[in-house]
């Protein structure tokens, strides 16, 4: 059976993308071979041309596209032929076809069908009639060629009802024509109008989707959000979705492509035109259409929760220190549980500052009791029910002795979920959900690409709509965008759990698993090559991860960093070549500076991989995010009831959407700063001027305390703004040392002469 061979794809691809055929023939080989998105654009610039993730991404998809478009064609033109109609000339349409679309139009006269009006017709034997009438040159009596096929034993009483059947058939057969529905297609998707209206017996009610009541707009138009929640809308049973098509435009093009130009019975076609738009094609094409809209919806949507969740888990680390972690609570108590410098867990206790003020000074004993006991250097407050108050009195408790120490809000978001997962029992099967969930906090701060891999990203919740979307679209996307990450930043072989592990280039659950019994067995790696001891982990595995993982203080220095093992001969002729050990290339970096790059370039290697080694020889081991930093929420804020016009407050941008960004400003309630009110230039995706976890300024528009909605804005103020005292302005964003100089904490307790019980 004829296939299009690997090559034509590739060209296919390229004329798809704009990449030159050896860039993208090369990226396929490499795809096809088994090699990993991050390992080609990391790895082989000089086989790619420097493609970089989303270009290879890209391609990958598109090459999933016209392989099974290739197996379907296969399966198309086997079945026709096995129906004995297929002829040279369909043959080569099918072969032609770029479109999953356009070869399932070709199919579809062939394809098996319901019992339809058109298949009785057939059976009554009204083909023929049908056929004459449709070829007819001269101007024909439609009713006197019916009457030859009256049959009153196939139920066919008069002339009225024969035309009727090869109307059937005809319209049947206009239908499935592959440029009709082509034509069709196209212009209900140029021309066409998405119309909502509410369902009967819902006009006027009350609900969410007003709005929607009486809405329309070109379908090709209509934004994701939008489309999203209509269609939201429809499934609660509240709205009555359309699509108005240009009718008039449609009709007149399908007589033109349908009735041949000399016919004999023109204006009893055009009948039959309009029964097979009305009863088959229109139908059938909303359909399509509803669902391409949808599809490009959900692609809109699941892209912006991508980049959400990107900028989340390249949030910056606090690092390796010590941390008291808070799940708050009111009723059932706040968890307490420090961590130290790896996020090993050390110890745990409840307290309850808020049920009443007999326990508050129990509470600041207990704080204050594990700040000392495990010199914690930070303390993160999980942002959920009662973490502001959390946040004042931890604040308060620590400024009552005099500490300075950094006490930052963490986003709780899937924590609960973590919580309650598998990893988590596996990691403290001895420790209530609410604890684990205090550690969880403490780690995010640590590092929150560690520890938001082990929760599936989906109940992070920073999307929109991502309940409405493809669930299986949502998650590859969302596991890529781990997988970039992961990768982007790198991973400590040492530290790291199965979870952060199983995202690595090339490895999996299974062997990120493997790994982890394997350390537990030996102990620490000392090496990258040890890899290749853990059961299952051969020579392919380790050529897609070695370059990802990393080794602190091990034999070989530079496993510590990006370069690859397959490049250690290169790195070390260098430090040959400036008359130094390797160790000393790599701690020197004016040594660096005396190398010609142009002298090791190869066919193998070119410049773009020497550049990316020297950047790695001149900073070992460096993380990529950004420098970790700190704010507050001003403190005479804590209720939307606080909140006035024109206020100026420090906030924590939480959600991206596609009509502005939500920002956390300290009131249980986030706040909305619309797309328009983002800066003050026109803003077309808000990605562009905001990203979830970062800081930002905001002033307050409007507060609507009934619906606890608050609107914010970005821009610039027009006019006077209103003084604010000194003591309300917000406090400025503080840089967190690297290793901040910690005041003695029994020193601080002595001098304050506020007592620890032990």
């Amino acid at each position: 059976m004829t296939e299009v061979a690997t090559p034509e794809i590739a060209l296919l691809l390229a004329k798809e993308t704009g990449l030159k055929i050896n860039q993208v023939a090369q990226t396929v080989d490499l795809l096809e071979g088994g090699a990993t998105v991050p390992f080609i654009a990391r790895y082989r610039k000089e086989v790619t041309g420097e493609l970089d993730e989303v270009q290879i991404r890209q391609l990958q998809e598109r090459l999933i596209y016209h392989k099974e478009l290739n197996e379907r064609r296969i399966t198309i033109l086997k079945t026709i032929e096995e129906q004995g109609k297929l002829t040279a000339e369909l043959r080569s349409r099918i072969l032609a076809c770029k479109q999953k679309t356009e070869l399932e139009d070709l199919y579809l006269p062939y394809k098996p069908k319901r019992r339809t009006k058109a298949t009785i017709s057939r059976e009554q034997g009204l083909e023929p009639l049908a056929e004459q009438l449709l070829t007819a040159t001269e101007e024909v009596d439609s009713e006197q060629l019916a009457t030859a096929f009256i049959d009153a034993e196939k139920e066919i009483c008069d002339s009225a009802a024969a035309l009727e059947g090869a109307g059937y058939i005809l319209a049947e057969q206009f239908s499935d024509n592959a440029d009709a529905r082509a034509l069709v297609r196209e212009l209900t998707w140029q021309k066409g109008e998405f119309r909502s209206q509410p369902v009967r017996g819902k006009e006027g009610t009350v609900s969410k989707y007003e709005m929607y009541y009486d809405y329309n707009e070109p379908i090709r138009q209509v934004p994701s959000h939008r489309m999203l929640a209509m269609r939201r809308g429809e499934k609660e049973e509240v709205l009555r979705l359309s699509i108005f098509a240009p009718e008039e435009e449609i009709l007149q093009r399908l007589d033109k492509l349908l009735i041949p130009t000399d016919s004999g019975c023109r204006k009893w076609l055009q009948a039959v035109i309009v029964d097979a738009y009305h009863r088959l094609l229109a139908p059938s094409i909303e359909v399509e259409l509803r669902l391409q809209a949808k599809k490009e919806a959900d692609n809109e949507a699941i892209r912006v929760f991508a980049e959400n969740l990107r900028n989340l888990l390249l949030a910056a680390p606090a690092g390796s220190r010590r941390v008291l972690g808070v799940d708050p609570g009111l009723r059932t108590g706040s968890k307490l549980a420090v961590v130290d410098e790896t996020g090993k867990f050390l110890e745990h206790v409840t307290i309850y500052p808020h049920a009443g003020s007999g326990r508050v000074e129990t509470a600041k004993q207990e704080i204050l009791r594990l700040l000392q006991n495990h010199q914690a250097e930070m303390v993160a407050i999980g942002n959920g029910t009662a973490g502001r108050e959390m946040d004042q009195f931890v604040r308060q408790t620590i400024k009552e002795v005099g500490l300075k120490l950094p006490v930052v809000m963490v986003s709780e978001s899937g924590a609960s979920v973590y919580s309650a997962s598998d990893i988590a029992r596996e990691e403290f099967p001895d420790l209530d959900l609410t604890v684990r969930g205090a550690i969880s906090i403490a780690r995010r701060l640590q590092d929150p690409l560690a520890e938001l891999v082990k929760v599936d990203p989906k109940s992070i919740g920073v999307g929109q709509y991502q309940h409405d979307v493809s669930q299986t679209a949502l998650k590859k996307a969302l596991d890529e965008v781990v997988e970039s990450c992961v990768n982007y930043v790198g991973v400590d072989l040492n530290t790291a759990s199965w979870a952060l592990l199983s995202f690595v280039s090339g490895i999996g659950e299974s062997l990120a698993k493997s790994i982890i019994r394997q350390r537990d067995v030996q102990g620490s790696f000392v090496s990258r090559k040890q890899l290749l001891d853990v059961p299952r982990f051969g020579q392919k595995a380790f050529e897609q991860s070695a370059g990802f993982l990393r080794i602190r203080n091990g034999e070989q220095p530079l496993d510590n960093t990006a370069v690859h093992p397959e490049r250690y001969a290169l790195v070390e002729q260098m430090a040959a070549d400036v008359g130094v050990s390797l160790p000393q290339l790599i701690a020197e970096a004016g040594l660096l500076g005396k190398l010609d790059l142009n002298r090791y370039v190869s066919v193998e290697v070119g410049l773009p991989t020497l550049q990316d080694i020297l950047a790695e020889l001149k900073k070992p081991g460096r993380d990529p995010r950004e420098t970790f930093t700190t704010s507050s929420f001003r403190e005479d804020v804590t209720e939307v009831s606080d909140l006035q016009m024109g206020m100026r407050l420090n906030g924590i941008v939480t959600n991206v959407a596609a009509f502005g960004a939500f920002v956390d400003i300290g009131v249980h309630q986030d706040g909305l700063v619309h797309i328009s009110q983002l800066a003050d230039r026109f803003v077309k995706d808000p990605n562009q001027v905001v990203k979830v976890g970062q800081q930002v300024q905001v002033r307050v528009l409007e507060v609507d305390l009934q619906r606890k909605r608050i609107s914010l804005s970005m821009k610039a103020e027009s006019g006077d703004a209103p003084e604010i005292p000194q003591r309300q302005k917000p406090q400025a964003v503080k840089k967190l040392d690297s290793k901040p100089k910690m005041n003695d904490l029994a020193a601080a307790f002595a001098k304050s002469g506020f007592k620890v019980k032990k």
